[in-house]
C-alpha cells in the first residue's frame, strides 16, 4: 500500500484529490493539510511514502516544505502539484530534489501514473516546464537586456526607450549593441523575433 500525504490550501481540491486517489486499490491518504506549517509537522510524524505539495500555501510554501523534508533526510518521495508553470519555481523544486512536478490542469490519471512511476524510482516532470528551462539555459541575455528587448517591441526610438527605462541614451545603445552581438542578429526586429521563437520573451 502506498501511503500518501496531501498538502493543498484549497479545501475543496484537497477533498477531491483525496477521493480520487483513494479509489486506487493500492493508495491510501494518511493525512491532509491546508498550510505548509501543519504539513511539515504531520509529514514528520506520519512518515508517508509520498507527499503531494501545492506551492503557494499559508505559513510555508510547498517548496519550503520540500526543502525541510530533504534537510531532515526523510525517505519520502515529493511531488509538487501546482497551477504555476514558472521556471523559477521549477528550478527551486529541482534544487530541493523533488521526484515529480506536475500542473493541476493535468488529468488525474497522469498524477496516479506519476505516483506509481516515482515509487519505482523514476522522476516525472511536466514537459512544458522542462521545455521552458531548456529555453532559459539557451538564453544568452541578462535580465536587463531582456527588459530592453521587450521594450523595443513597443518603442521605436532610443530616446523613448531611455525615458521608459530611466536610462541614458548611451546606455540604451550599449544594451542594444550587446543584444545584437549575443543573439547574432543584425537588427532590433530580428532580435525581438528570435527571442520570441526561442521563448525568451
Amino acid at each position: 500500500m502506498i501511503k500518501i500525504y496531501l498538502a493543498e490550501d484549497q479545501t475543496m481540491l484537497n477533498s477531491a484529490l483525496k477521493m480520487i486517489l483513494e479509489l486506487e486499490p493500492d493508495f491510501t491518504v494518511v493525512g491532509t493539510a491546508t498550510d505548509g506549517e501543519q504539513a511539515c509537522t504531520e509529514i514528520k510524524n506520519l512518515q508517508p511514502d509520498v507527499v503531494i505539495l501545492d506551492i503557494e500555501m499559508p505559513k510555508q510554501s510547498g517548496l519550503v516544505v520540500a526543502q525541510t523534508i530533504r534537510q531532515q533526510d526523510l525517505p519520502i518521495k515529493i511531488v509538487i502539484l501546482t497551477t504555476f508553470a514558472r521556471s523559477n519555481y521549477f528550478q527551486t523544486a529541482i534544487k530541493a530534489r523533488v521526484n515529480g512536478y506536475l500542473l493541476k490542469d493535468s488529468p488525474s490519471d497522469s498524477l496516479i501514473s506519476a505516483i506509481r512511476s516515482i515509487m519505482q524510482g523514476n522522476v516525472v516532470f511536466d514537459p512544458q516546464l522542462v521545455a521552458g528551462v531548456l529555453h532559459e539555459v539557451d538564453n544568452p541575455l541578462s535580465k536587463r537586456e531582456l527588459e530592453v528587448l521587450q521594450a523595443l517591441e513597443k518603442t521605436a526610438t532610443t530616446k523613448e526607450l531611455a525615458t521608459q527605462l530611466y536610462l541614458s541614451e548611451g546606455t540604451i545603445r550599449n544594451y542594444i549593441s550587446a543584444i545584437l552581438s549575443k543573439t547574432g542578429t543584425s537588427s532590433r526586429l530580428d532580435a525581438v523575433n528570435l527571442a520570441h521563437q526561442k521563448g525568451w520573451l
